[in-house]
């Protein structure tokens, strides 16, 4: 298959354009390298490019045919979002409108949509399935949920099929460790800790021990990038067989509290990681877990990297060898 992976430089996109090449699909990668790295692209032709340029997206599209697209350009820091939002709702939303009216133009019938477990707000119940309420709480959630509803539009009135993918906390690294997560400024949880692990950051922060779970700190639902990779390429060869638009929760299905993320880091890395106490941020739930059963189900998807030692492990790997020591 010929397929375009936007934003195919990031930390999900570059797991993708592995997968896709692993597979033997013919890859063009499209990303502007506002948050990208060049040395993360293993293969398949690369077009620096913007995807609110209809004119370059038009240009790209008369000259390759895809059997689908694939779309991980999103801004996606939720603190960024709130004191910034025209940059969200520009970047996720407009640029995003911008892509489908050039898919639309070309007759591209398949859309496969980077999302997230953010349109879901604060759960009012726990595992979350794509049945919950939307109910967004900051600009970034609701770009993706614009997003997701404008694809029901494009479905109704031009034919374009779309899997929408809501993802819980993507984490981990690629298992041979050739990828792996870097953000700037870093955000998750995970890279935080495993920075603390090898000496680049202080210390960890721990933001609010009096929650209603079990030890007190927040809970998360941590789905290994591998994984997420996976689900993409089955959700694909569901539209391709004909399947209808729809969306899917990913996550493992069970929740690790930050101090458990914490511990388990101390184990695999071996480091004494440091913590210090802060209080509870404001839209922080206690707990948000996925209900994935749908993906299972429909997808045959099945996380192969469930244990969150193995997504520890191959994030500590990266943070060991790429590319700042």
């Amino acid at each position: 298959m010929n397929f375009l992976v936007v934003g195919g430089a990031g930390y999900i996109g570059s797991h993708m354009v592995k997968h896709l090449l692993r597979a033997g699909h013919e890859l063009v990668v499209a990303d502007n390298f506002s948050t990208g790295y060049r040395d993360a692209l293993t293969g398949g032709k690369l077009v620096e490019l913007d995807i609110a340029d209809a004119q370059a997206l038009d240009t790209l599209f008369a000259a390759h045919h895809f059997d689908a697209v694939f779309h991980f350009a999103s801004f996606i820091q939720v603190g960024e979002s709130v004191t910034e939002p025209a940059k969200y709702y520009q970047n996720n939303l407009a640029a995003t409108l911008t892509l489908l009216q050039a898919m639309v133009r070309a007759n591209i019938k398949h859309f496969i949509f980077s999302s997230t477990a953010a349109v879901y707000g604060n759960p009012e119940y726990v595992p979350i399935d794509e049945e919950h309420p939307k109910a967004a709480i900051n600009p970034y959630g609701r770009s993706k949920w614009m997003v997701e509803q404008m694809l029901e539009d494009f479905d109704r009135a031009y034919g374009l099929k779309s899997v929408c993918l809501r993802y819980f906390n993507a984490a981990g690294a690629d298992p041979e460790g050739q990828l792996g997560e870097r953000h700037e400024p870093e955000t998750h949880l995970l890279p935080l800790i495993l920075q603390a692990a090898s000496g680049r950051r202080e210390s960890i922060t721990v933001y609010g021990r009096d929650y209603d779970t079990p030890d007190g700190t927040c809970i998360r639902d941590y789905v290994h990038v591998a994984d997420l990779a996976a689900a993409h390429a089955l959700a694909v060869d569901y539209l391709l067989a004909g399947g209808a638009s729809t969306a899917f929760n990913l996550g493992n299905g069970q929740g690790f509290s930050v101090q458990e993320v914490i511990d388990t880091a101390r184990r695999v890395t071996g480091q004494d990681i440091s913590v210090s106490d802060a209080p509870r941020r404001a839209g922080d739930p206690p707990r948000l877990v996925a209900d994935p059963q749908r993906a299972c189900t429909l997808l045959g998807w099945q996380p192969q990297f469930a244990s969150l030692e193995q997504i520890v492990t191959h994030a500590w790997s990266w943070e060991k060898k790429h590319p700042w020591h």
